[in-house]
C-alpha cells in the first residue's frame, strides 16, 4: 500500500449463480440486480473508490459477459479487469482467486459481489501491512445475530475459522472482507477450490491477522437480505442527492 493511502488491488468474487435468488438471477447476474436505482455492483465500486481503491479484478462467471458489458473496463476512477470462470459458476472461490493471481499480483484483497462493508478499508490494508502476516480476516462480534458465527478472534489474530461446522466457542463472524498474498493459495492447492478452507488453514497456523469490524454489514444473498440492503442504499443515494 502506498502512502498516498490507494489500496492493494482488490478482487471481488462475482461468479456465483446466485440460487438463492430464484427468478431474479436467471436472466440477471446477482451483481448487476437493481438495488437503490442502480446495479449493485456500483454501489460497491463507488465505496472502494472512496477508500482509495485503483485496480478492481472482476471473477466473473455466470453471466459475465453481461456484468462487463455494463461496468466497462473503468468506474469511478478505477481501473476494471475481468477474470473468467472456466465453467461459470463451477471455478469456486478459491479456484477464480487462483485463476485471477496474473492480473492481482502478490499482495491484494478479496471481496464478495453481493456484500457492502462500511469499513476503513484504508486501515484494514494498513494493519495488514504493519503485522508482517501473510492473510487478514476481517471479523465482527456476531454471537449469532446475522449468520451463524464461524470465528475464533483474540488478541488480535483468527485463531480458528469453520464456516461449515461451526462450534459454540465461535462467537465471531467472518465480515466479507479478507486480503491474500499471492503465496499463501499453496496452503490449499488445486483441486481445492473453498476459499473458506484457505483460511481454515491459515487460522490453524496463526497466520491470520484479524482486523475488527464495528457496522453490521449488508449483503443481498437473499430476498430478505435484498429487501434490507435496498432500504439502506436508498437512504445513502437520498443524502448524496442532497449534499448531505
Amino acid at each position: 500500500m502506498s502512502a498516498t493511502g490507494v489500496l492493494p488491488p482488490i478482487c471481488i468474487l462475482a461468479g456465483g449463480l446466485g440460487t438463492r435468488l430464484g427468478e431474479r438471477v436467471r436472466r440477471t447476474p446477482k451483481p448487476l440486480l437493481e438495488v437503490a436505482g442502480e446495479p449493485f455492483l456500483m454501489h460497491q465500486l463507488r465505496l472502494l473508490a472512496q477508500h482509495g481503491g485503483r485496480e478492481v479484478v472482476l471473477c466473473v462467471g455466470h453471466l459475465g459477459e453481461r456484468i462487463r458489458t455494463c461496468i466497462g473496463a473503468e468506474r469511478f476512477g478505477m481501473r476494471i479487469r475481468y477474470s473468467f470462470d472456466a465453467v461459470p459458476g463451477r471455478d469456486g472461490t478459491l479456484g477464480a482467486i487462483r485463476r485471477a493471481l496474473g492480473l492481482l499480483g502478490e499482495r491484494f484483497l478479496v471481496l464478495y459481489g453481493d456484500t457492502y462493508l462500511r469499513i476503513n478499508y484504508h486501515a484494514v490494508a494498513r494493519c495488514w501491512e504493519e503485522s508482517g502476516l501473510p492473510a487478514v480476516m476481517t471479523v465482527l462480534r456476531n454471537e449469532g445475530r446475522w449468520e451463524a458465527s464461524n470465528a475464533v478472534y483474540r488478541d488480535g489474530l483468527v485463531l480458528r475459522y469453520d464456516k461449515r461446522s461451526p462450534t459454540p466457542e465461535m462467537d465471531w463472524i467472518d465480515y466479507g472482507l479478507g486480503g491474500l498474498t499471492a503465496r499463501t493459495l499453496q496452503l490449499a492447492p488445486a483441486p481445492q477450490d473453498d476459499l473458506a478452507v484457505l483460511y481454515e488453514r491459515l487460522a490453524e497456523r496463526n497466520k491470520l491477522l484479524g482486523f475488527v469490524a464495528s457496522e453490521r454489514f449488508y449483503e443481498i444473498g437473499t430476498a430478505h437480505a435484498l429487501h434490507e440492503t435496498e432500504a439502506f442504499l436508498a437512504g445513502q443515494r437520498s443524502d448524496r442527492e442532497r449534499g448531505a
